[in-house]
This record gives C-alpha cells, sequence and structure tokens, in this order.
C-alpha cells in the first residue's frame, strides 16, 4: 500500500510540474470564469489519467474562487454551451431510421447525452471530487429558484448522483459517543429536527444505553454522513418529543418493546432528491430487529411541518372562520399552560389534523405534508396524533405542537408501499379515520353556515 502511495504520490507531482511549465497552474493569480471555462475545455480533450486528476483538481479548485455572480455565469455557460449537439442528434437520428440496428442506436443516445455530463464525469476523477461536486449542486440549487432555465443542469447532477450514491455503494455505520469529535462537530451542525445545543444535548441523544443513533457514509465523501437517524428505546410508544429528548430515567435496552426514529436528518443540501431515508429506517429496522428481538413496535416520532400553514390557508380560504374558536384558542397560545383548555381542544384539533393528513392532497394528488409524503411512500402507516408532542417554539409555529406517530410493520411494508404508490392511499388506524370525520365536519359546517 505504500509504495502505491507513493507511486501514485510521483506520478501526481510530475504531472503538476508538466502542467505548471505550460502555464496551466497560476496560484498567485485570482481564480477567474475565464480560467475555469479553459480548465473545463481542456478537460474534455483526450489526455492521461494523472493529467486530468491534476485539471480536474484545478478546475475545482478555480469554482471555488469565484464569486457568487462568476458561478452563476458557470452553470450558465455549462446549460447552454455543455448541451448535447442537435445536428449530431439529426443525423444520428438519420441513421438509425435507415438502418434500425444496436450500432445506431447506441449512437444515437451516446450523442443525446449532454456533453456536461462527461465533464463532471471528469471532475469527479480527482480525490475529493465527488464531495466538491456535491457543493456545487448545493450552489445550483440556490440559483434554479430564480432561474428556471437551468433545470436540465440540474438534471445531469441528479441522473449522475443517482449512480454514484447508488445503494450498494452506502455504508450503514453506527455512531456513538465514542466516534471520532470530526463526525460528531457535524452530527450537531446537520441535525434538522430537534436542534442539538451542545456537546452535553449531544451526549444525552448518543450514551445512554436506550439510544441509538445510525448514519449512511459513502467512500467518496470520507467521515461527511449522508444522512443519520436517531433512535429512542421506549417502554411502549412515546407520545411527545420534550420527554425524549430531556433525556431522564434510562430503559435498560432488553425492556424496551419500542424503537422511535425521532429525527431524520439529510446532511447534503447537494444531494436533494436522491433518496436515502428509505434505505437508512427499512436497515436500521432489521439491524435493532437482529440486535435486541424483544422489540415489537417500530415506530416514528415525526413532526407535521405543514399543518400551522395548512390551517392560516383554510381560514384565508374562508374554509374555516377568521374566529373560529379552535384557531383563536391555538392563537392565544393559553392551552400551553391550561389542561383543561387542552382537553377540551384536544379532539378538535386531532380532527383537523387528521383530516389534514388524509385528504389535503397537493397538485400532483399527494399528501401535502412533506414528512407524511416521506413515511407514507416508505410503507409506513399512520398509527396516532399526539397533541400536544411538541411545545417548543418550533414545533407550536409549524404544527401548533401536534405530532405523529408512524408505524413500520415489517410483514406490511411492501404492501402499504405499494397501496400509497399506486393508488395514493393513506394506510392508517381506524380511530384516525373517525377524527377525520370530526375534522371534515369542521369544515363543511363553515360551507353550510
Amino acid at each position: 500500500m505504500n509504495f502505491l502511495q507513493e507511486l501514485l504520490s510521483n506520478i501526481e507531482r510530475r504531472t503538476r510540474e508538466r502542467f505548471r511549465s505550460t502555464g496551466g497552474d497560476s496560484d498567485d493569480k485570482k481564480a477567474s470564469l475565464s480560467q475555469l471555462a479553459s480548465s473545463c475545455e481542456t478537460l474534455m480533450q483526450r489526455g492521461g489519467e494523472a493529467s486530468q486528476i491534476l485539471i480536474a483538481q484545478q478546475a475545482l479548485k478555480r469554482y471555488r474562487g469565484l464569486d457568487d455572480a462568476d458561478r452563476l455565469a458557470f452553470f450558465e455557460m455549462l446549460a447552454e454551451h455543455y448541451a448535447a449537439d442537435s445536428d449530431d442528434i439529426h443525423k444520428a437520428y438519420r441513421d438509425w431510421s435507415e438502418r434500425e440496428d444496436n450500432a445506431t442506436l447506441q449512437k444515437l443516445f451516446s450523442v443525446c447525452e449532454p456533453r456536461r455530463q462527461h465533464l463532471l464525469r471528469r471532475l469527479n476523477l480527482c480525490p475529493g471530487g465527488t464531495y466538491e461536486l456535491v457543493a456545487m449542486r448545493a450552489d445550483l440549487l440556490r440559483y434554479l429558484k430564480t432561474n428556471p432555465e437551468l433545470a436540465p443542469l440540474d438534471d445531469d447532477f441528479a441522473h449522475l448522483f443517482a449512480s454514484w450514491f447508488n445503494r450498494g455503494f452506502l455504508m450503514l455505520e453506527s455512531i456513538g459517543w465514542n466516534t471520532p469529535a470530526a463526525v460528531l462537530e457535524k452530527i450537531i451542525r446537520y441535525e434538522a429536527v430537534h436542534a442539538i445545543q451542545d456537546w452535553s444535548d449531544l451526549r444525552r441523544r448518543l450514551d445512554p444505553g436506550d439510544r441509538r443513533c445510525y448514519a449512511f457514509f459513502h467512500p467518496a465523501t470520507g467521515d461527511e454522513p449522508l444522512i443519520f437517524v436517531e433512535v429512542a428505546l421506549c417502554k411502549g410508544i412515546p407520545d411527545n418529543i420534550q420527554t425524549i429528548l430531556a433525556g431522564g430515567e434510562e430503559v435498560a435496552p432488553g425492556e424496551a418493546d419500542t424503537a422511535a426514529f425521532y429525527s431524520i436528518s439529510n446532511c447534503q443540501s447537494g444531494l436533494k432528491g436522491i433518496s436515502f431515508g428509505n434505505f437508512l429506517i427499512k436497515q436500521v429496522v432489521q439491524e435493532l430487529k437482529r440486535d435486541l428481538p424483544g422489540l415489537v413496535n417500530f415506530v416514528t416520532l415525526s413532526p407535521v411541518p405543514g399543518f400551522a400553514g395548512w390551517v392560516d390557508s383554510q381560514r384565508k380560504e374562508g374554509e374555516l372562520a377568521e374566529d373560529d374558536e379552535v384557531c383563536t384558542a391555538l392563537d392565544r397560545g393559553s392551552w400551553l399552560n391550561d389542561k383543561a383548555e387542552r382537553q377540551r381542544l384536544a379532539p378538535e384539533l386531532r380532527g383537523l389534523a387528521a383530516h389534514y393528513l388524509l385528504e389535503a392532497r397537493n397538485a400532483r394528488g399527494q399528501p401535502l405534508d412533506p414528512v407524511a409524503r416521506f413515511h407514507l411512500g416508505n410503507g409506513a402507516s399512520l398509527h396516532r396524533i399526539n397533541w400536544p408532542g411538541d411545545t417548543s417554539e418550533k414545533g407550536c409555529q409549524q404544527a401548533h405542537g401536534l405530532m405523529v406517530n408512524y408505524l413500520y410493520e415489517i410483514d406490511r411494508i411492501e404492501q402499504n408501499h405499494e397501496a400509497f404508490s399506486r393508488e395514493g392511499t393513506v394506510v392508517c388506524a381506524s380511530d384516525i379515520r373517525r377524527q377525520a370525520k370530526t375534522g371534515r365536519k369542521r369544515l363543511a359546517s363553515r360551507d353550510n353556515a
């Protein structure tokens, strides 16, 4: 191994010297868009692998040196000048129309591929190139909101990433308090559901015997996690997040009957749309079931991030009265400290929530709530609506304190997934169906007023 590393190092050093002798390297000059464009054109030409690696490194370095405006200009250049050649496509199509054999069909496929996909593959040659390209796509996604003409370029990134981050390349790792600090720091930084306040807070989530954390890594991204899930081992299905986050009395793993997935965080914004979560949860269920055969329930304790916004929209659209008693009570917030008011509001609020989760749909006919789409699409069922389940400021702002348990039943995951993906069926507990009728009546009563 040392001999191989030394050999590769010598090849890279000699190639760098030749590259510098031709004026290809200019560390003392400010990176510019024209220099990056030149590197990309050079990279598209034939050359030895060692020189290609060095040119790719230089191109990525120059990209990092660009300011915001030049990065946008770079993406515009890729979208326009590195597209597929229309003349080549027409010619290849004519050839295929005349002969319709495998050779002409392959040629047609080849010329239809945008040149920028080849460029991205070349940029990926150098060490760390994959992670650099993930960061590059994160930039692209920011520009995409105001520059929709860049969508084909984003499709190319997504197409390549779907192959590079194939499930077969992902490595599941258990994260514990003894995991290297460099990784733990990233867990703190990337936690997206329930913010980790400090190292003590992290320790409460990782160190006790009734806590677990698992993450997917990829060989090309080193110690950068792609996604991770935090798990609490419990007796019974938990109904609020504050108890879990606070810690306290520890449950002996052998006595636990429930594994609660209470936080799932995607770590790399540049991998948006590349699905990892479904693989992660299903594999973690298998790992836990093997290690702790006494576990019988595998559930989430999930936020409902779209609920508060949906309630507001129903009021603005007149589906709920502006002075609706449930809504005004939520606005006051006195339920946080008033047990009697919580008991009074609970049936009505759960009814609205059940209606939202079962019947509110987006333009594609899918559940409006993004977390619901994720878990139902994974094959989970909607098991229970918990209110109040999250009394934190964030929980109240996005969901009026609502949380949900999604249930993963190993023997029914595929069946539920098929029902949801083919027919849009939301598999749920019978009492949630009844609660949804209460919510529907509340909306209907406004229509009849």
